[in-house]
């Protein structure tokens, strides 16, 4: 019976607390109910709203119009020193040290590998010992060999001179002995001729008067004959010598002294011979030795240019190569690294001052020229605007930029920094506005109210709640408005955006596909010259957003053309473009809050 009186108790205790929790859950699930149908409602109503709300108009103002050109660009040095790896072929980063280091003249920056060149140092010097012993091998051959061609010729020329002693010796001695010898000899021949003939004729007599016998007279005849014939024999011997011999000995010898010419010249010509081909031998090692000596001296060179020294004083800058990314891109400065000969490594700037560079397009480069004012805001100096002044302007097309689009032209402009600070740094983002042309008082609208339709250009007038089509002329614009010479009155509001069922009717049809040449392929509003061609025509040609729109345009088709161009960019590409866009969106903003900002500027002047 206990059990049963607690039972009741406690279960009318939990009863009431949930009778008291339901009231919460209630008056909490109204609430968010009611929150959410009236978000949901606000929601309807604020988008239903943006899709009604129609473009606000602007009016057409007088006073002064600044044309200008805008475009994002970096900083760079004025002065700068470039360190490149000079050592042949690849190598690779040993040691770096880190980006922005402040180093003075003389530290090390970078080392790179040399470890082959070292190898190849060590068998080059022994290349150039072994050249050094042919060298000197060779000059001593040549040294041998033409103390032996003295020698040759020497000898050579004395032969020549013991042949001409030997002619004029016979010539002047030996021929007239012999001749005086001949004579001698025939002269006791004759006196023993003489005497004989005498004797044989007292022999005679002798023999007649009985004095004598015949025999003894017979040996006297004998003997006279003898002597006739040794005088015969005397003459013939003289005769001999003088007709025959003599001329012989003199001819042989004067052949002899010919025979020793002709061997001087033999020997002159076999000494030359013989000393070209040593001389050859020597001019060839000694050559050989140089290349070798050069080759070792190169080396050297090239391991002492491992190492990369400050030249100055300054901040360690890592070098980008332009266009590296034509090829899928160019590897980061850093140890590991390999790097081309020639190539940039790192870059110390001066203290003389930074430079803006900007590459600008083809269709603005006719108004921008050497001398105009800029005026330069960094996007690290917020706040802070810097004057300077465009010093050069490309004649060339930058080739970097065939590479990311085929159909966009940029050129390479360099702007200088007059007022420039100690803050600024190598790399830098830019926004750099070069002043075209200042005009005093002339009359303007956006570039939003201007339209095409074929060749003429067209405004939209909103009057009495009616669109009043006006054709207008115009003049020179800027990124935010365009000049107008005709059409238009100051005080007129123009419509932003072109009235329901506007078509394009009338326009000649181009012969290229709409957009073929332009890096975001939208098609051009009109083929007329830079002074009448239509407002905002070179932002589109930029790649930006167009500034005149396209009557009868589809902001989701234009949408849909961004984004698949988008999906399509590289990874750079498309930081540019963000990068750009984001510059446009700080600078621009929306359609109506650039028309009040451009009515608050010209009043202001």
């Amino acid at each position: 019976m206990k059990l049963s009186a607690k039972t009741p108790s406690r279960t009318r205790t939990v009863d009431t607390r949930r009778s008291g929790m339901q009231p919460l859950w209630v008056i909490l699930l109204v609430t968010l109910l009611g929150a959410g149908f009236w978000l949901a409602a606000s929601k309807k109503s604020w988008l239903g709203a943006m899709e009604k709300a129609p473009a606000r108009g602007a009016s057409v103002q007088r006073g002064p119009l600044k044309i200008s050109v805008i475009e994002r660009g970096n900083l760079k040095a004025a002065d700068s020193v470039s360190l490149k790896s000079e050592i042949e072929g690849t190598t690779t980063i040993l040691k770096l040290v880190p980006e922005g280091t402040l180093v003075e003249e003389g530290d090390l920056l970078c080392e790179l590998d040399a470890t082959q060149l070292v190898d190849r140092k060590f068998e080059q010097e022994i290349s150039v010992r072994n050249a050094e012993a042919a060298h000197v091998k060779s000059r001593q051959n040549y040294e041998i060999q033409k103390s032996q061609n003295d020698s040759d010729v020497k000898k050579a020329e004395q032969q020549l001179f013991f042949a001409e002693m030997d002619l004029r010796k016979f010539q002047e001695g030996e021929k007239r002995a012999k001749e005086a010898e001949a004579d001698e000899a025939s002269k006791p021949a004759e006196e023993q001729g003489t005497r004989a003939s005498k004797k044989l004729e007292w022999s005679v007599k002798l023999n007649e008067k009985g004095f004598l016998t015949d025999t003894e007279l017979e040996a006297d005849r004998l003997s006279r004959s003898r002597a006739e014939i040794q005088l015969e024999q005397t003459k013939r011997d003289k005769d001999l010598l003088i007709r025959f011999q003599l001329p012989r000995d003199e001819a042989d010898l004067s052949s002899k002294l010919d025979e020793a010419h002709r061997e001087l010249e033999r020997v002159k010509l076999q000494a030359d011979a013989r000393i070209v081909d040593y001389d050859a031998d020597m001019r060839t090692n000694e050559a050989k030795l140089k290349l070798e000596r050069e080759n070792l001296a190169k080396l050297e060179t090239q391991i002492a240019k491992s190492k990369l020294l400050a030249p100055r004083a300054g901040m360690v800058v890592y070098a980008v190569e332009e266009g590296g990314m034509r090829y899928g891109g160019s590897q980061q400065i850093k140890e590991g690294t390999q790097v081309r000969e020639r190539q940039d490594i790192i870059t110390i700037p001066s203290a003389g001052g930074m430079i803006a560079q900007v590459s600008l397009h083809e269709s603005v480069l006719k108004q921008v020229e050497n001398g105009q004012a800029a005026i330069i805001q960094v996007d690290a100096l917020p706040g802070r605007e810097f004057h300077g002044r465009v010093r050069f302007v490309s004649v060339m097309a930058d080739q970097n930029s065939f590479w990311a689009n085929p159909n966009l032209r940029l050129y390479r402009t360099e702007v200088t920094i007059e007022d420039g600070v100690s803050e600024m740094r190598p790399g830098m983002s830019c926004a750099i506005e070069i002043i075209v042309e200042e005009i005093a008082d002339t009359l303007y609208a956006p570039v939003q109210s201007v339209f095409r339709r074929g060749k003429t250009n067209l405004a939209f007038v909103e009057r009495a709640g009616k669109t009043e089509e006006r054709v207008v002329d115009v003049g020179r614009y800027n990124d935010r408005w365009v000049q107008v010479l005709a059409g238009l009155a100051e005080g007129e509001v123009v419509s932003l955006s072109p009235p329901a069922g506007f078509s394009r009717e009338g326009e000649e049809p181009e012969s290229a596909p709409p957009g073929a040449g332009r890096p975001d392929g939208v098609a051009p509003l009109a083929q007329l010259p830079a002074e009448k061609s239509p407002p905002g025509g070179e932002r589109e040609q930029r790649g930006e957003r167009p500034a005149v729109r396209e009557a009868g345009s589809s902001d989701s088709a234009r949408a849909e053309e961004y984004r698949k161009r988008f999906e399509g960019m590289s990874e750079e590409e498309r930081a540019k473009a963000i990068e750009a866009f984001r510059g446009r969106r700080g600078q621009g903003g929306s359609e109506e809050d650039r028309s009040q900002r451009g009515t608050e500027a010209g009043k202001g002047g």
